[in-house]
């Protein structure tokens, strides 16, 4: 016998007692979907799989005969539905008692005498997801737990009491998430609208949006009379070092890669950029960036760009932007994107005067940076879930 006691990191005051550890078949009974591909309908029973996880919310519907046909069980208001194929061990709590039809890709578990939000969280924490994944099949294509190995998985339970109170800890973060990312998604589709409504096309010389005060056809241009672009300089693995004057900076480096390689080489002042250059990562993943990061020697696969007096920074961004989306919107499937200098500058694109680019840089960069706070509130919030899903549960 252990004498280790079963307790978490971090818990409410009041609380003192061990976690009893269960198998999550000893406090909810679990259940297959349907194996049938239904025959879809416009209205009826709603039908979830693994896509709906996050919301439990379908514009698929099935007929109530196929329903009856099919189903012998449906979820309740307070049961856990969880992946079990492909994204395993992702849950959600049903909070409806309108029935509901879902695939053999999630399981249902009808909890007995568990809260049903602290065990979707408690799914959620790192010591469930180890054991489920024990027990999952991650050789099959896709990956798969069996309904039988669910009920086998360990779980460490506090009184009712306590689970309560997690549980509903639980359930206000996420509820404060969704409502964060509902307001970026807002604001993304704004940004989106403006994009389409606020720049002129070849089919329409004026814009669709437009500021009092502001008249008459964009003027037609190529890129390549209104900027230069520059490449940088490529290196041999060698000329990478680990420590020195300068930090190289490569595409990653924008994006998701925080490893830098630096050089002592002294170069042309074409070869830096310093704070407020307008950059164009131009290989694998492309688009425009005004860099903020200090003085750099920037990679080959990153383009500087000199604007003539024609062009406004914070609209050429924009425009650069818009560019993009049209540019992988139209990729017809392919994987990688390829942005060439010479297709970059043989470009044809409406321009307007100077003040409406002003305008329209400024007004486009306000959305970009309230979309960036947006998104800080979620990283925030989505920091703090995880740190809680570590400390709060038994490991």
């Amino acid at each position: 016998m252990s004498d280790v006691k079963k307790t978490p990191k971090l818990r409410f005051k009041g609380f003192t007692d061990d976690w009893e550890q269960r198998k999550l078949s000893d406090i909810a009974d679990v259940y297959d979907g349907t194996h049938q591909t239904p025959n879809y309908k416009n209205a009826g029973i709603m039908f979830l799989s693994v896509e709906n996880i996050k919301t439990l919310k379908s514009e698929k519907y099935i007929s109530e005969q196929d329903f009856k046909n099919n189903f012998k069980i449906s979820p309740e208001k307070g049961d856990v539905l969880m992946t079990r194929i492909g994204d395993v061990g992702t849950a959600n709590v049903v909070e409806s008692n309108e029935p509901i039809a879902f695939y053999v890709s999630l399981a249902l578990l009808k909890t007995r005498s568990i809260d049903s939000y602290f065990l979707c969280s408690s799914i959620e924490s790192p010591y469930l997801q180890s054991n489920i994944r024990k027990r999952t099949l991650i050789t099959a294509i896709p990956q798969k737990i069996n309904k039988d190995e669910i009920g086998k998985v360990d779980i460490n339970v506090p009184d009712k009491r306590e689970q309560v109170s997690i549980g509903t800890l639980f359930k206000t973060l996420n509820k404060a998430i969704t409502l964060q990312q509902r307001k970026l998604a807002k604001l993304n589709k704004l940004k989106k609208a403006l994009l389409q409504k606020i720049f002129a096309d070849k089919n329409n010389p004026q814009p669709l949006l437009r500021l009092k005060g502001f008249g008459g056809d964009w003027k037609q241009r190529k890129l390549g009379d209104l900027l230069t672009l520059i490449n940088g300089r490529a290196y041999s693995q060698d000329e990478l070092l680990e420590a020195g004057k300068y930090k190289v900076l490569r595409v990653g480096n924008f994006y998701t890669n925080d490893t830098w390689f630096y050089s002592n080489l002294e170069l042309d002042d074409k070869y830096y950029a310093n704070n407020g250059d307008l950059l164009y990562t131009w290989s694998a993943t492309f688009g425009p960036h005004i860099w903020q990061g200090g003085k750099v020697i920037y990679h080959y696969h990153i383009w500087k760009i000199i604007l003539s007096e024609g062009l406004q920074k914070l609209f050429t961004v924009q425009l650069l932007n818009k560019d993009k989306s049209e540019i992988l919107a139209n990729k017809n499937g392919s994987t990688m994107v390829h942005v060439t200098k010479r297709g970059m500058e043989q470009k044809s694109v409406l321009i307007p005067s100077s003040d409406e680019q002003k305008f329209i840089g400024s007004l486009l960069t306000k959305v970009d940076k309230a979309i960036t706070l947006q998104q800080r509130k979620i990283d925030k919030l989505q920091s703090l879930k995880k740190s809680l899903l570590q400390n709060i549960f038994v490991n």
